[in-house]
């Protein structure tokens, strides 16, 4: 049956990036091959971005090359949709010479995060959107935009919904498909979530709104079911909960996309995806990243059957 909810899978990317081991290129493939095997459909798998900001994304143009060569070889599903980050121009022509199809943009909410997330205002970020925008259009590539710290930072405190609302309109005037609403440091809460897409329902249709949310401090499911009823059905995760943002303080604990498929199947809702299959890769990635993943259900499996 056709999904009801998409999942876009960010552990690859959002979630490598702020892990302390930096996988080789191997264990980035072997990661993503794992996840498109597992029924996933939207898999964001590497970030065009300074070696120097972020070395985990370092060997990205040649990990897309791998990971396009096996889809067109049918050692990956053809239906999967790969993309990547391309934050400016730069990132844009790398993004064109690997071939990928997808990529994403990303601001910030305030504009002290934006400098010390991409060394840049608020403003300035939307003039390089603007150039990787040109150049997404004549290479048909989808651009989507994220807007980070929508809900509070890390610097600046609670950030106004107005803000986030205007931030919105000028990504979508950008021509991004879709624009993904960041609970970065995972302050949000269900009456947050609501009130804020109660303003952006206003300016936009909430079918090219997507959330990702943090768990930091729990709320990350209660958010999601609050931004469903509200009409969002594309939702942010990260395999077994990895990652989070390397510039800002504490903002641990992506959603794990095995707790989110957990409750949307407790709901009946249809998506894309195996939960037991991304329960089976907790210890590989355990092992790998050599840590212990805060996913719950991976930790605790599932229940027995006839009980969910």
């Amino acid at each position: 049956m056709k999904s009801v909810v998409q999942i876009v899978e960010v552990g690859p990317r959002d979630g490598l990036q702020n892990e302390k081991k930096v996988f080789t290129l191997h264990q980035k493939y072997d990661l993503i091959k794992r996840l498109s095997l597992a029924g996933l459909e939207r898999i964001e798998i590497g970030a065009f971005v300074s070696k120097d900001w972020v070395p985990q994304m370092s060997d990205s143009t040649e990990l897309v090359k791998k990971v396009l060569a096996a889809q067109a070889s049918g050692e990956l599903p053809a239906k999967i949709r790969y993309s990547t980050l391309a934050p400016n121009l730069k990132g844009m022509e790398l993004a064109v010479q690997s071939g990928i199809k997808e990529v994403a943009i990303f601001g910030a909410s305030t504009e002290t995060f934006s400098k010390k997330n991409i060394n840049c205002s608020i403003a300035e970020s939307f003039v390089r959107f603007r150039q990787v925008m040109d150049l997404a259009k004549p290479n048909k590539i989808k651009v989507r935009g994220y807007l980070s710290m929508a809900f509070g930072c890390p610097f600046e405190g609670k950030v106004d919904e107005s803000r986030v609302v205007r931030l919105v309109r000028a990504m979508l005037k950008l021509g991004v498909h879709e624009v993904s609403i960041g609970d970065t440091i995972g302050v949000a809460t269900p009456a947050q979530v609501e009130s804020l897409l109660k303003k952006i329902k206003k300016i936009a249709p909430l079918t090219r709104i997507a959330m990702h949310f943090h768990d930091t401090r729990g709320t990350a499911l209660a958010n999601v079911l609050a931004s469903y009823r509200m009409g969002i059905r594309v939702f942010d995760s990260s395999v077994g909960g990895l990652g989070g943002c390397p510039y800002a303080k504490n903002a641990t604990g992506n959603l794990a996309t095995e707790d989110l498929m957990y409750m949307l199947n407790g709901m009946n809702v249809k998506f894309a995806g195996d939960v037991s299959a991304l329960i089976d890769m907790r210890s590989w990635i355990q092992s790998t990243v050599d840590h212990e993943l805060p996913a719950k259900v991976s930790k605790a499996g599932l229940p027995l059957k006839g009980t969910l």
